[in-house]
């Protein structure tokens, strides 16, 4: 089995299980699953139960795929997601995107925890992704290229749709919070960065730093998928931070804005139109 047809063996048992057609769809990072809850509605589908998914093995990733309606809009969200650094092949890590695509979502929404960089950026705010850099040392288009999914060559000239920015960042400021938007960079983790790796992301124009969504960003973009970001900066990153990084710091702070970062979503999701 090739791996269209395990994406579509996965499409048709979510098609056996729910007769809602998603339009748009969400990827929750670390410590922030709980906008799960908000979808009105909702039928669960545990990863382990849809053919081909991969066991969930990070703290603040439920492995669940929840579909419902977040006002009128049909979504799909994505309750935690696999990282590179667990030891996936990055095919696997992408391919709940690919499923998401190929079930009829256009507009996907990323989101993930990451560590600021800029120094505008303060821990609980919640940055728009307006590009990214992919330092991970692997690109999820790398092989033979399936024409059913996307072109050989994709442009990335607009990875993060520039209206779906306007969007969030008009959400912000009618939620009463911080319109900031910024570089995303990628790194394949599972180790922080060093104070001197710091210096030079910072150097190359990353404005926050984490171990995930690029490469889920890549695969959205080769199948036509519109895309927006947004990272919740959870921590600042080392030699800016005068404490130790740790992952318990991450999920404690995305705990802290969780009523922020819930209320934004229910704002933006219904306007992610194609």
């Amino acid at each position: 089995m090739d791996d269209y047809e395990r994406i579509m063996d996965a499409v048709g048992f979510i098609r056996k299980n729910s007769t809602l057609l998603p339009q748009a769809a969400v990827v929750l990072g670390s410590g922030l699953g709980e906008f799960a809850e908000a979808v009105s509605g909702p039928t669960a589908i545990a990863y382990a139960d849809i053919p081909h998914f991969k066991k969930v093995s990070v703290a603040g990733h439920a492995g669940r795929l929840v579909l419902g309606r977040v006002g009128a809009m049909p979504v799909a969200v994505l309750q935690g997601r696999y990282h590179y650094y667990e030891g996936h092949d990055i095919n696997d890590v992408v391919f709940p995107v690919r499923v998401l695509a190929k079930l009829g979502v256009k507009s996907l929404l990323l989101t993930n925890a990451a560590g600021g960089i800029g120094r505008e950026l303060r821990p609980g705010d919640l940055m728009v992704i307006r590009d990214h850099i992919n330092l991970m040392g692997v690109n999820p288009l790398r092989g033979a290229n399936d024409e059913r999914l996307g072109p050989r060559f994709p442009d990335m000239s607009a990875v993060y749709d520039r209206e779906f920015q306007e969007v969030i960042a008009a959400a912000q400021k009618e939620a009463g919070l911080a319109a900031k938007k910024g570089v995303y960079l990628a790194l394949s983790g599972p180790s922080y960065e060093t104070p001197a790796e710091i210096r030079m992301l910072a150097a190359l124009g990353a404005d926050a730093v984490g171990m995930s969504t690029v490469p889920e960003a890549i695969c959205a973009r080769h199948m036509g998928v519109r895309v927006a970001g947004i990272s919740c900066i959870t921590n600042l990153a080392a030699g800016i931070s005068a404490q130790p990084l740790s992952h318990k710091e991450v999920t404690e702070t995305a705990e802290r804005v969780k009523g922020d970062f819930i209320r934004l979503l229910e704002l933006v999701i219904p306007k992610l139109a194609f």
